[in-house]
């Protein structure tokens, strides 16, 4: 089976994109990243376009909110960017305690991603804990939420806050099936606080049945935040997952 790329989310570098987008990019293109996760892109378009080109990394997915919002220039500059899918990384906590307003979301986004599909684009859904931790009789809001969304739209499931949440990532991914077309991967204790992540393989998560249990989905590594040296974490998470595509390949 071929190996998903490997992408990093560049929240995670949220401070040196501060006050260096174009070096930062060629820094995560020299520990060996080929793709980048991009998030508030569209307020910045010409400078994430130039980076993007001088450092060699593709784009193939970007973080935007979606909902409740006008959508087209989030979809252009996505277009501009090479990016093939938008995903919304945050749908308020509120939304996720009846089914009425799970399935009312889902619906919602249904129709953005009908929007996404005329700029050649499509759309996605990332989780955080509290869309596991909320059930809905005997299954989790996010699960109802999945069921109620069309096959066109894709799922990110982030593990860390799934596990955090009280359920089990490979569980989860086993249930959701192809679906799940992206997978952000971290580690750590299973703690609240994101100063307590850490580089992949270095702490409580199962990352490696995680990836088996999503094998056809890209692995996207983010450390919301870490104690350690970041860089050093994500040369640490980068060697990780290389060395699992090589054991799978």
């Amino acid at each position: 089976m071929p190996n998903p790329s490997i992408s990093i989310q560049l929240y995670t570098v949220r401070d040196a994109l501060a006050s260096d987008v174009a070096g930062t990019l060629a820094r995560l293109k020299a520990i060996g990243y080929s793709n980048v996760e991009l998030f508030g892109f569209q307020d910045d378009v010409e400078t994430y376009e130039a980076a993007l080109s001088f450092s060699g990394l593709k784009a193939p997915s970007a973080h935007a909110l979606l909902l409740n919002r006008d959508v087209t220039p989030v979809f252009e500059a996505a277009q501009r960017l090479g990016v093939s899918t938008v995903i919304d990384p945050d749908i308020h906590y509120s939304r996720w305690t009846t089914r009425d307003d799970v399935e009312t979301a889902a619906t919602e986004l249904n129709e953005i991603s009908r929007k996404a599909a005329d700029f050649g684009l499509k759309v996605g859904y990332h989780n955080h804990s509290w869309e596991v931790r909320n059930r809905l009789g005997s299954v989790t809001a996010l699960e109802v939420f999945a069921d109620s969304l069309d096959e066109a739209v894709a799922l990110e499931v982030d593990t860390f806050w799934v596990e955090v949440g009280g359920v089990s990532s490979i569980e989860l991914l086993g249930r959701l099936g192809e679906r799940v077309k992206f997978l952000h991967v971290k580690d750590g204790p299973l703690s609240e606080n994101p100063d307590d992540q850490v580089g992949l393989g270095k702490g409580e998560i199962d990352v490696h049945g995680i990836i088996a249990a999503a094998p056809h989905a890209m692995r996207i590594v983010e450390l919301d935040g870490t104690r350690g040296g970041l860089f050093g974490e994500l040369e640490d998470s980068y060697a990780y997952l290389r060395s699992e595509a090589t054991q799978t390949s």
